[in-house]
């Protein structure tokens, strides 16, 4: 890893290295995985888009990446990447909002 980075970088290395400690999970979830962003209902690329909101609520800078570089290969706009993500900034400021009740219960518990 880079000094100047916060994560190491996403390998071929490591993730081969991740494979062989566990190859039958491995296996089951790049099929889960593959068998969740099929065409169905929704569409690659709307599925994509709503993998990029999820990653940024859940932080993960790798799925971020991966996720905003599929999106796009399923034809997703710069625009439309950015307003899925700001679904995800409003989800995730309204969860604190509304999370508050909790908080005024015990204060007038």
């Amino acid at each position: 890893m880079k000094s100047n980075q916060l994560y190491p970088e996403a390998t071929k290395e490591m993730s081969e290295k991740r494979t062989a400690l566990t190859p039958e999970i491995e296996a089951a979830f790049r099929d889960f995985s593959k068998t969740i962003f099929k065409e169905g209902e929704l569409t690659e690329k709307v599925k994509q888009l709503i993998a990029v909101a999820v990653a940024h609520v859940t932080q993960c800078p790798y799925c971020i990446r991966s996720h905003t570089k599929h999106a796009m290969r399923k034809g997703a706009s710069k625009e439309e990447i950015m307003e899925a993500i700001w679904v995800a900034a409003e989800m995730r400021a309204g969860a604190a909002y509304a999370h508050a009740t909790i908080a005024m219960d015990e204060m007038e518990a």
